[in-house]
């Protein structure tokens, strides 16, 4: 019996110097299975899509596809590659992230093995799981709708999950960039059984902070909105009483300030 096909969702901005090495990371898995990968370019202004156009020519049998569209953002990038999608599965992955060899081959087994999980993240490189998140006996921590509202542990480049997901919870809200992996999660949280494994299998961004990383404020403020979007859907959608949204409003207020005082320490520290 053939193994699955799993769809791989890249979307990509001016990642001129990256993109190739993030393809390069998909053609390196070990899993004795069948990738399609859409790489999706959103209006990027630098070679990034004749780099990508030349590495399918130069790899005519990695089932590439590579779809073009004016700059809408990251969710409406991934959004037009989760429509393309044909597969069992669906892999997500930043132009700027590396998979390690292992890391499909570990994650399809533990599907196989736990066939009630649904969404699979993992453990990005230099990161260890946080509360409340934290690691039984068979190695992986279970993801709750009340986890994710206090600290998304999960980077989108980690992430493997089933078809009927899609189906079931449509795709990114297009129009939100920052928090949009959060919201989405948060909706899966409804429908689906989700875990993280406490294992290091993804290298994202170079290794850089998950916040804050330009040391720009306008940055964190406009993750700190997207947070706040977040809230409101979910106080909408009566997910959440008007208390507990009173208190994670006040939360995540907190958590933005800490940030904010933690991205201005480092950048003294830099100079």
């Amino acid at each position: 019996m053939d193994e699955p096909l799993i769809s791989v969702v890249i979307p990509m901005f001016n990642s001129e110097r990256t993109i190739e090495a993030a393809l390069f990371s998909v053609k390196s898995q070990t899993w004795d299975g069948r990738f399609e990968i859409f790489v999706v370019d959103d209006g990027s202004t630098d070679s990034s899509r004749a780099v990508v156009e030349n590495y399918i020519r130069e790899n005519p049998g990695e089932n590439i596809h590579l779809i073009i569209q004016e700059n809408a953002g990251v969710s409406a990038a991934r959004n037009a590659g989760l429509r393309s999608a044909t597969g069992d599965y669906i892999a997500l992955l930043d132009a700027d992230d590396l998979w390690y060899p292992e890391k499909t081959e570990i994650q399809m087994l533990f599907l196989k093995n736990n066939p009630g999980i649904d969404f699979l993240g993992c453990r990005v490189r230099g990161h260890t799981l946080r509360y409340p998140y934290s690691a039984n006996q068979n190695g992986y921590s279970v993801i709750s709708f009340r986890k994710l509202m206090f600290r998304n542990e999960i980077r989108t480049c980690t992430v493997l999950f089933k078809r009927n997901i899609i189906e079931r919870c449509g795709f990114f809200d297009d129009g939100q960039r920052h928090g949009e992996d959060l919201n989405y999660w948060l909706r899966i949280s409804e429908h689906f059984n989700m875990a993280i494994l406490d294992e290091e299998l993804v290298s994202a961004g170079g290794g850089k902070r998950s916040f804050g990383v330009s040391g720009l404020s306008a940055d964190l403020s406009a993750m700190e909105r997207g947070f706040q979007k977040n809230l409101a859907e979910m106080r909408v959608t009566g997910r959440i009483t008007l208390l507990e949204f009173n208190a994670y409003f006040l939360f995540y207020k907190g958590k933005y300030l800490v940030r904010i005082a933690r991205s201005f320490i480092l950048k003294k520290l830099k100079k």
